[in-house]
C-alpha cells in the first residue's frame, strides 16, 4: 500500500468524522484512562498519523525516560507498515522522523511557561513548524491551576492542536461519574475542548467520547485498540 491510501485508509478518518473534524488548531484534547490500558499508544498512533501526512509534531514528555518513547513511536510505525504492507516503509520511516522532535521535563522541576517557552522557541526559532503537541504523562492529581489555560493560550497563539493522557487512578471513589466524566477531570473539564476514555475489555479497549466542545458526546465509537498490535482498529 502507498503512503496516501494508508493515510486515506486510517481509522483516524473515523474518530476525525466522530468528533466533527477533529481536534483542531487552538484545542484541547485528552485521553483517559488507568495506566497501562493504552493512552500512549493511541497519542503516539495519532502523532504518528500526523507525520504520515506531512505535519510536525512536537511530543513533550514528564517521563523520566525519553527512550521508551521512542519505542513506542518504532513499534507503531512497525506495526503500521506491516499490517498495511507499506510501500518504501523504509524511505517513509526515514521521512517522518525528521518531522518529529521529543522534549523531556520534570513537572515537578519546571513551571508550565517555562515548558512553554521553550516549545515555541523550537517552533519559531528552531524553524520547526510543528501542527500538534502531545503531552504525555502530564500528573494531573498536582497541576498548577490555570495550566490547562496556559496551554490553551500557547496552542491559540502558534495555531497547534495539543493532545494530552490523563492516567486516572484509584482513590477509594469511583473513577468515572454516571455521566461517564473522570472524577479526576471534572474541575478542568471547562478547559478541555475533547475527551475521550479508554476501556479495558478483555481483548480490546474500547474508545468513549465524553466531550465534543459544544456538541452532544457522540460516546462510544466504532473503533478499538488492539492490545496487541498498539493500533487503533
Amino acid at each position: 500500500m502507498v503512503k496516501e491510501e494508508l493515510i486515506k485508509r486510517s481509522p483516524l478518518r473515523v474518530l476525525e468524522k466522530a468528533i466533527h473534524g477533529g481536534l483542531g488548531k487552538g484545542q484541547i484534547g485528552v485521553l483517559a484512562s488507568p495506566k497501562g490500558v493504552g493512552k500512549t499508544a493511541c497519542l503516539v498512533h495519532i502523532a504518528t498519523d500526523k507525520l504520515l501526512q506531512g505535519h510536525p509534531v512536537i511530543h513533550v514528555s514528564y517521563s523520566s525516560r525519553v527512550d521508551y518513547i521512542i519505542n513506542w513511536y518504532e513499534d507503531i510505525f512497525t506495526e503500521l507498515a506491516k499490517k498495511r504492507k507499506l510501500e518504501s516503509a523504509v524511505d517513509v520511516h526515514d521521512e517522518i522522523v525528521k518531522n518529529r522532535v521529543i522534549m523531556n521535563f520534570k513537572q515537578e522541576g519546571a513551571r508550565t511557561e517555562q515548558i512553554l517557552r521553550s516549545v515555541e522557541a523550537m517552533v519559531s526559532y528552531g524553524k520547526f513548524p510543528a501542527d500538534a503537541v502531545i503531552v504525555d504523562g502530564y500528573d494531573f492529581t498536582r497541576p498548577a491551576g490555570d495550566d490547562l489555560a496556559k496551554f490553551k493560550a500557547f496552542a491559540q497563539k502558534l495555531g497547534l492542536e495539543v493532545w494530552f493522557s490523563a492516567s486516572l487512578k484509584e482513590n477509594g471513589t469511583p473513577l468515572y461519574e454516571d455521566s461517564g466524566m473522570p472524577h479526576l477531570l471534572k474541575n478542568v473539564v471547562d478547559g478541555i475542548d475533547v475527551l475521550i476514555t479508554l476501556h479495558a475489555q478483555g481483548d480490546h479497549v474500547e474508545l468513549r467520547v465524553v466531550k465534543d466542545r459544544e456538541y452532544p458526546a457522540p460516546g462510544l465509537l466504532k473503533l478499538k485498540l488492539d492490545p496487541k498490535t498498539l493500533l487503533i482498529m
